[in-house]
């Protein structure tokens, strides 16, 4: 089979565009899916519901679509309606509320709830990792290190932690070799 130049560059696009659909279309169908849940949770009454679960449910769906502002609301009523949740429900709520916070810029906010999440579940590593990003996002870097540097005694297989702590280390090398050579100019 001898196939000529304009063949394979049309087989060759073929191909490429029957991967782009593929994946354009599983993007579709998985915005579309949340849509749905979506509705059927706003429908089912879960917004006014006082069930901490069925709260949480609803706004972890408005997390997925980024609706922050919606989500934020849900979740304080999550946190409003939790009676007699074990510690790690309370800690999985506060963590998803600092998200919810930190995705809209309002870090200090965030830390608050990051905190309150790590005292309801002090072994809690996400909302360490999410702790610590929001004190890097205020420039609180030494405070941040050795919350990464926590989470890998916990997991120290910790991706997140692992991440963070190599891109800081790089950065203070940076500025530790800025700082000598100004010093040294």
């Amino acid at each position: 089979m001898n196939l000529s130049l304009p063949q394979t560059y049309l087989i060759g696009l073929s191909v490429l565009l029957a991967i782009i659909a593929v994946l354009v279309g599983r993007q579709v169908l998985k915005v579309r899916k949340d849509e749905i849940e979506l509705i059927k949770l706003e429908q089912s009454g879960n917004s006014e519901s006082n069930d901490s679960a069925k709260l949480y449910e609803l706004a972890s769906v408005q997390l997925k679509k980024r609706l922050y502002p919606q989500a934020i609301a849900t979740l304080k009523k999550s946190i409003k309606a939790l009676k007699d949740e074990p510690n790690d429900a309370k800690a999985i709520i506060e963590n998803a509320l600092g998200f919810a916070l930190a995705a809209q810029d309002k870090f200090k906010e965030a830390i608050t709830h990051y905190q309150k999440a790590i005292k309801e579940k002090p072994d809690y590593p996400v909302a360490i990792n999410n702790l610590a990003f929001a004190k890097l996002k205020l420039l609180e870097e030494n405070e941040a290190f050795e919350l990464y540097q926590s989470v890998l005694t916990m997991d120290p297989k910790n991706k997140t932690a692992k991440k963070q702590i190599s891109k800081m280390q790089k950065r203070k090398e940076f500025s530790t070799d800025n700082i000598v050579y100004k010093k040294g100019f």
